[in-house]
């Protein structure tokens, strides 16, 4: 692994389009269509962006998280991020933040119910890319997961103020849908997307080709300039503009909830590329570990740093 020394830090934003007010409940037992008792129950704010500025708190890499909280369970988000240490800049949304559930019972995988996404409003939006406008070319920003109504006329200053920042700072990106395919035609510093949605950038033809294959043909379809590509706890794919498509298999753990691993991979390569100045191998290298030990975790970003495993293995297609 690189052993360069550690760089300053720069200034660190997560970008969450979709915020998420979540309660996780615990049942002994539940089928659809009865009455059920939890044991027990939690709250957590949820949205991808928080999971990565989560993790990037616990390594200690000083972060802002940017998201759009509205109505009680907005404000119910806003005060758990910050009973929990998280560096918050809201821009209040009209439209009440979407409410979650988390079931969770033993032998069973966890089942979770989302309610409607819940669009950032104009002010909000015009609010955030003024923020975007100020920041210093040295910044880096992660854009993580949906944003709904990205292609709505109410979100035009945002990309624009996105395009903007594009220029002169770091952007990486971990979205899918409409804002996905905004981004994969710009140089952004990184695209970190799971399989099912690299699988959407092709033709259906082309979708069974190997990974790396189609990994390869990126630098000629996209002007991203560094690649990431997760299939749950299979083997990953990642690649640079530079540099031909490598895969590295995550340490093997027993599973207890993989939800939010991929944005505690997603965070741990941040801070290893952009704090620790790590090449990508040696940053996913460094990464997996902490996802894997994520999964092995109900909870997210909240597991024993001192119980991570080592176990990983590089190589080429």
């Amino acid at each position: 692994m690189n052993a360069t020394t550690p760089l300053p830090a720069p200034p660190f934003f997560t970008l969450t389009g979709n915020l998420l007010a979540e309660r996780t409940l615990e049942l002994p037992s539940w089928s659809p269509g009865e009455t059920h008792r939890a044991t027990a129950g939690s709250f957590q704010t949820g949205g991808k962006g928080i999971n990565v500025s989560r993790m990037l708190t616990r390594l200690e890499t000083p972060n802002t998280a940017l998201c759009f909280p509205g109505g009680a369970t907005g404000g119910e988000c806003l005060a758990w991020m910050r009973a929990h240490g998280l560096s918050v800049r809201a821009f209040p949304n009209a439209t009440p933040t979407r409410a979650g559930f988390v079931v969770r019972s033993p032998g069973r995988k966890e089942t979770t119910f989302l309610g409607p996404d819940a669009p950032a409003d104009a002010a909000s939006l015009t609010a955030c890319a003024q923020f975007l406008d100020t920041l210093a070319g040295g910044a880096v920003v992660a854009f993580c997961g949906s944003f709904p109504g990205w292609d709505s006329l109410e979100a035009r200053p945002l990309r624009e103020s996105l395009d903007r920042l594009i220029a002169r700072a770091t952007v990486c990106v971990d979205s899918y849908g409409p804002p996905l395919a905004w981004f994969v035609a710009r140089p952004v510093a990184l695209i970190k997307i799971n399989r099912a949605e690299f699988d959407l950038l092709f033709l259906e033809p082309h979708q069974q080709r190997p990974v790396a294959a189609r990994l390869a043909e990126m630098p000629a379809r996209s002007p991203a300039l560094r690649w990431i590509v997760t299939d749950g706890a299979r083997e990953i794919t990642f690649a640079t503009r530079e540099n031909p498509p490598l895969t590295l298999t995550p340490p093997a753990v027993a599973e207890v909830s993989a939800t939010g691993s991929g944005d505690v991979l997603f965070a741990c390569v941040l801070h290893a590329l952009f704090v620790r100045g790590f090449s990508l191998a040696d940053a996913v290298s460094f990464a997996l570990p902490f996802a894997s030990a994520n999964a092995a975790s109900p909870g997210i970003a909240d597991f024993n740093m001192n119980q991570v495993p080592q176990s990983r293995s590089l190589s080429t297609p």
